[in-house]
This record gives structure tokens, sequence and C-alpha cells, in this order.
């Protein structure tokens, strides 16, 4: 069990079994912070493994100025979100977006999709709860999952997202409004 000083230092000296136990510690925040942001498991998997990556060959230029924790959210988040942008420029879309054409018929049935920060009772409420989310414009997406799904105060998002505290409180509350507009206009 090391601390988080100990930690570092191992991992910049390259040590496997210090690498192995930061895995094992922030596998689960990268996975679900990620999936929240792309809404699909592989891609998920895939950008927690870039993450992993970037954090063994960036720990030496980590100036430890925030939490470990910290810096790793916000590799996750700006991955997650570059992975968005580039399948997005490609015109593959989100899980939600493929399950759903312009009618917002479903195409297919929805499969067992489960985000470990969200308990709905019924698939068809997830689906409408996270593509609302999807529409949400960048930021307030960030802020929005990193708060409501991953669990962050506002003061640990405004360090992820590298921005000052009341602009995490403004684009949360932004970000409320807009799904309430979204999903009352989806059921009403």
């Amino acid at each position: 069990m090391l601390n988080e000083l100990e930690l570092i230092q191992e991992l910049r000296k390259g040590n496997e079994p210090a690498f192995k136990y930061l895995v094992e510690t922030y596998q689960d925040r990268v996975f679900n912070t990620a999936i929240g942001i792309v809404q699909n498991a592989e891609d998920a998997e895939d950008v927690a493994q870039e993450v992993f990556i970037q954090v063994f060959r960036s720990i030496h230029s980590f100036k430890a100025e925030s939490k470990l924790s910290t810096w790793i959210y916000r590799i996750t988040t700006t991955r997650a979100l570059d992975h968005l942008r580039s399948r997005k420029s490609k015109k593959r879309f989100g899980l939600i977006q493929r399950l759903f054409g312009d009618g917002n018929k479903p195409l297919h049935e929805l499969p067992d999709f489960h985000h470990p920060g969200v308990t709905l009772d019924r698939k068809e409420n997830a689906a409408r709860l996270f593509r609302a989310i999807d529409r949400l414009p960048e930021n307030q997406k960030t802020a929005f999952i990193l708060h409501k799904l991953e669990d962050l105060s506002y003061i640990e998002i405004s360090a992820v997202m590298q921005i000052s505290l009341s602009a995490v409180e403004s684009l949360m509350h932004r970000a409320k409004q807009n799904l309430r507009k979204m999903l009352e206009k989806e059921t009403g």
C-alpha cells in the first residue's frame, strides 16, 4: 500500500508493480468517467488504455500541483472527449444515437447497457437520459458526468476542468436546465 508520493516516485522509476497498483486503483474510475462521456463500453475500454499509457509516459512531467487522481481525471476527460470528437467527425455516433432513427423510434432493441453510476428502472429512461446528456454542450456534459455519475465535488471538478468554482456551478446549473427542457420536450 503506497501513499501518493511514493506511488509517483515508483512510477517515475518505471516500477511495474507500482504501475499495476495504479491501474488497479484507478481503472474503475477511469472507465466509469470514460463510459459516461463516450457511452460505449468498447470505446471506454480503449480510452482507459490510452489514459494509462499516457499516465505512464507522462508521469515525469506530473508536477504534483494537484492530486494524482485529479490529473488522471483530467487526462480521462480529455481523452474521452477527443475520442468522441474523432468518432463524430467520422459520422459515427454514440450508443444511443445509433439505436434511434430520426423520429426517435428504436432501430434496435436496447442492449443491457448499464453505467455503474446510474440506476434507472427502465431501459427507455436510461436511453432518454443518456441521449439528453449526449446533446449537452461539451463543458456542461463533462461537468455533469463528473458530478452526477462520478460523484466528484464541484471543487474537484474545478481542478479537473481547470476552471473556477463559479464556472462549475454555472455549468451545472445550465446542464440541469437543459436536461430538464430536453426531457420535458420528449415526454411532453
